[in-house]
C-alpha cells in the first residue's frame, strides 16, 4: 500500500483539498493507498480546513470536514512513500528537512498535471477571493487524476 503526504504552508487550504480529492479519485480507481496532509508552519494546528476550502470542495463532492491541520514531522519522511509539495517554496523546504534517503520521494503536485499549468506552483488562495479556491480545485483535480494514473500504471494488474 502506497502512502502519500500532501504538503502546503498551514495545512488549511491546498494540502487538505489535495488529500480529499486524491482519496476520492484513488478510491474510485480501486487503488489501495493512504493519504494525509500536513503544513510546514504551525499556524493552524488542530483546526479544520479554511471554510472557503471546505465550501468549494463540498460543492464538487469532496468532504474536508474530518480533516485537521498538523505540521510535517521528521517521521513523515520515513512513513510516506511520496511527499507532494504544493509549491516550489514547500519543495525546497522539504528537501532541506529531508534525510538524504528521502529526497527522491519529494515531488511537486503539478508534476502530475495533464495540462501545462500557468505556474509549477499550486497558488495559495488564502488571501484572495472565491475564484482562487475554484482555480486550486481545477488544478488539484487535474494533478490528482495524473497522480492516480501514475500509481495505477505502477501497480501490476492481477492475472
Amino acid at each position: 500500500m502506497k502512502r502519500i503526504l500532501f504538503v502546503c504552508t498551514g495545512n488549511i487550504c491546498r494540502s487538505p483539498t489535495a488529500e480529499a480529492v486524491f482519496r476520492k479519485m484513488a478510491d474510485a480507481a480501486g487503488l489501495a493507498v493512504e493519504a494525509d496532509s500536513a503544513g510546514l508552519a504551525d499556524y493552524h494546528v488542530g483546526h479544520p480546513p479554511d471554510p472557503r476550502s471546505r465550501e468549494a470542495a463540498r460543492e464538487r463532492g469532496y468532504d474536508l470536514s474530518s480533516l485537521r491541520a498538523r505540521t510535517v514531522s521528521l517521521r513523515d519522511f520515513t512513513d510516506f512513500d511520496l511527499i507532494v509539495a504544493m509549491d516550489r517554496g514547500h519543495f525546497n523546504t522539504l528537501m532541506h528537512l529531508a534525510p538524504d534517503d528521502a529526497s527522491e520521494r519529494i515531488c511537486m503536485m503539478t508534476d502530475y498535471a495533464s495540462r501545462p499549468p500557468k505556474s509549477e506552483d499550486v497558488p495559495d488562495p488564502y488571501y484572495g477571493g472565491a475564484q482562487g479556491f475554484e482555480d486550486v480545485l481545477d488544478l488539484l483535480e487535474d494533478s490528482c487524476a495524473g497522480l492516480v494514473a501514475s500509481l495505477k500504471a505502477a501497480v501490476p494488474e492481477p492475472r
